[in-house]
């Protein structure tokens, strides 16, 4: 059956391989930030399993092929493999699930390992399933031409790429979304059993939707892997040599001529042209080291950046779509515009020349990367050393309050309802500490060392000035705030902020910090007296810390002031758009054109030998990042992305040179010589068989 002159079946495959995208990216897509917050990794484990499980899912497609080719055939490859995947993605899902062992009921899982062992196991499947998957599907929508549809063919393949960045480009803009959103049975935490289980579902409608179509395909019985036979031609090649090596034997032209004595002339012919490629291949994995990144380091550099765009709001993963969406705009571009007016500058951009500009261009967007993150570097906050304690002084009186630290520093004035910035003190130059407001004066005890404290001081209250102790050492996470409240009212008052209760806060007294999703107002209740009055927060941008002072209640206005702790990200996302830019315009220039190349310099039959070759080169590549993630003592993330941008640049110019060096062929010319040869050799044969037969009846 067909439609619009392509096989009906292959609108089945086109969906199968849109779900199974959509299903690879979504989860690849959350997955740094569960290893981040929900497993409770640091950064560099969390991108070091994230890098191995990539690399995995790169490495398992060598084994995909040889399975569908040498044993169970194609269909039943993809058909079993995704069975797998399915479950893996299921596994993942309930890894995720905090209620699985959260029985004391507070929102974080009792027993991480639990989690920890699900999610491997599920994620160990879904690398042999995508991985298995891969090589197999877009090779099977090939299958179901007839020999004269090669138009069809190649739009085919069109559509098939379309579909693949189609399905990656929703699930990287919803899988976020579902993230974001709060769920749970006891505790509300991030919905990451969400985030997971959308993709599983969308894996088992790819995997049913696949099988309804299974009695139009065209199945083709496996022929063998050709694989197989190149690595048993090398390996006589190289037994042989060593075999022969004294020097009484005659030496031969290439190494490979030496397994002459039992491999044909034509698939010696055909592995001298794919090795010649291949060993093209060996500085590539350096370009995949930087590329895959963009889901771990730059993924974690936007948690620290400020995603308010206006009326939406970014999550920090979502800021990868940045790559997808530029990918569909840039192919056409750079296909219709740019290379033709690279042309027409009368400059040879041969595609060696493109994969070399693909690596410099990847190389720039990590100097961009790093760039950004020294500017987020700056508005970081300190905290205190060991040796040293920070003080900030909040005045909830009526006139100025002075403090006097001691005889060698300066002191501070500060007016009614203003405070300061927190100010380091080395620990060992601080005494104890005169307040005097008005014609009042009270002494305090140093603070805490090693620690941030606030010094409350009111000069009509009996207990004029007294410690806060601010229990918060890092910045908040993931964009989140937090929010505490300080009661500036002679009586107690009940303090709700949206759905979170504070309490009750005696006078004076404050409460402590609760964390709220970054990004958002919420509306502040405080009960005075059994009467009720309200405010709608100020906005407290992302990743901020805030004291909310509450002075008194007008009709039903609640009158707070806001004291910032820690400032909200101040760096925009937006400042990542340039180097997904550059990075994408490296991978349009590298990507496209590597397999292009790869596949015009080898005969036609050994291009599963070439696709397997350039899949082991991402996987290298991330094997890369985990090595330099972990062996790498950078405390420092931006000289992180320098030292990968100048790795970059040597293996940049080393390709280089490699590409100076190589002479292009065309494997059709080289098939087409054998073919003469072998016909010669018929013919040659024919005429000694017709003289033999003459001699034979001669006699």
């Amino acid at each position: 059956p067909s439609c619009f002159g392509y096989p009906l079946s292959i609108f089945f495959i086109v969906i199968n391989e849109f779900c199974e995208r959509f299903s690879y990216y979504g989860m690849k897509a959350v997955l740094i930030l569960y290893f981040r917050y929900f497993l409770q990794w640091d950064d560099n484990l969390s991108t070091v399993i994230y890098h191995t499980f990539v690399a995995l899912c790169y490495l398992t497609p060598i084994l995909g092929a040889l399975i569908a080719d040498s044993w169970l055939g194609k269909f039943k490859t993809i058909v079993s493999l995704s069975i797998v995947y399915t479950i893996g993605q299921a596994i993942t899902s309930v890894s995720s699930i905090n209620d699985l062992t959260d029985h004391n009921r507070d929102g974080s899982p009792d027993n991480v390992p639990v989690h920890i062992a699900l999610c491997m196991i599920g994620l160990i499947l879904i690398a042999f399933g995508t991985g298995g998957i891969k090589p197999c599907v877009a090779a099977f929508g090939g299958d179901q031409f007839e020999d004269d549809q090669e138009k069809q063919r190649s739009r085919f393949f069109s559509i098939f790429y379309l579909s693949i960045n189609a399905g990656s480009l929703l699930s990287t803009i919803i899988t976020p979304i579902l993230r974001a959103q709060e769920c749970g049975i006891h505790a509300k935490q991030r919905c990451y059993p969400l985030a997971f289980g959308v993709p599983a579902a969308l894996m088992a409608i790819a995997l049913v939707v696949f099988v309804i179509g299974s009695g139009m395909y065209k199945k083709v019985q496996p022929q063998g892997n050709i694989m197989i036979q190149v690595f048993k031609c090398i390996g006589f090649a190289i037994k042989n040599r060593f075999r022969h090596r004294s020097s009484k034997f005659p030496k031969r032209e290439h190494w490979l001529d030496w397994a002459n004595e039992k491999y044909d002339k034509r698939l010696i012919a055909q592995t001298k042209m794919v090795l010649k490629v291949l060993f093209l291949y060996i500085p590539l994995p350096m370009f995949w080291a930087l590329f895959d990144q963009q889901g771990s380091r730059w993924t974690l550099q936007a948690t620290t950046m400020d995603g308010d765009f206006g009326a939406i709001k970014i999550q920090p993963d979502q800021m990868q779509t940045v790559n997808p969406i530029l990918i569909i705009i840039m192919v056409p571009v750079v296909d219709a515009v740019i290379y033709p007016l690279i042309k027409k500058c009368k400059i040879n951009f041969t595609p060696l020349r493109k994969i070399t500009v693909g690596m410099f261009l990847a190389s720039m967007a990590f100097v961009a990367a790093a760039l950004v993150q020294v500017q987020i570097d700056k508005t970081l906050p300190v905290f205190p050393a060991e040796e040293q304690c920070q003080i900030k002084i909040i005045n909830l009186g009526t006139g100025n309050a002075t403090v006097q630290f001691g005889p060698q520093l300066q002191n501070v004035t500060v007016e009614p309802m203003k405070w300061t910035d927190y100010m380091t003190f080395e620990y060992s130059q601080l005494q104890s500490l005169n307040v005097i407001s008005g014609n009042k004066s009270a002494t305090v005890p140093k603070c805490v060392m090693g620690m941030r404290q606030t010094l409350r001081v009111k000069n009509t209250a009996t207990d004029m000035a007294a410690w806060l102790f601010d229990n918060v050492t890092s910045k908040p996470e993931e964009g989140n705030n937090l929010i505490r409240f300080i009661n500036n009212f002679p009586d107690p008052v009940n303090v709700t902020m949206g759905d979170t209760p504070f309490g009750t806060l005696m006078s004076l007294s404050v409460s402590n910090y609760t964390l709220f999703s970054g990004g958002r107002t919420d509306n502040i209740t405080a009960i005075i007296n059994s009467k009720s009055c309200s405010v709608t927060s100020e906005s407290f941008g992302f990743g901020s810390a805030y004291t909310v002072v509450i002075n008194n209640c007008t009709g039903d206005n609640l009158n707070v002031a806001y004291s910032e702790d820690i400032e909200p990200n101040s760096v925009h996302m937006a400042w990542q758009i340039p180097q997904y830019f550059i990075l994408t315009c490296g991978e349009v220039v590298f990507s496209v054109t590597g397999l292009e190349f790869s596949y015009s310099q080898a005969p036609s039959n050994m291009k599963a030998v070439l696709q397997a070759g350039w899949l082991l080169t991402v996987a290298v590549g991330n094997i890369i990042v985990l090595i330099v993630a972990g062996a790498s003592k950078l405390n420092e993330q931006w000289a992180e992305y320098v030292l990968f941008a100048a790795l970059l640049l040597a293996v940049c110019i080393i390709f280089a040179i490699m590409a100076y060096f190589y002479t292009y062929i065309d494997p059709n010319e080289i098939e087409a010589q054998l073919d003469e040869e072998e016909k010669k050799r018929a013919k040659k044969d024919e005429d000694v068989n017709e003289k033999q037969v003459e001699a034979d009846s001669r006699m």
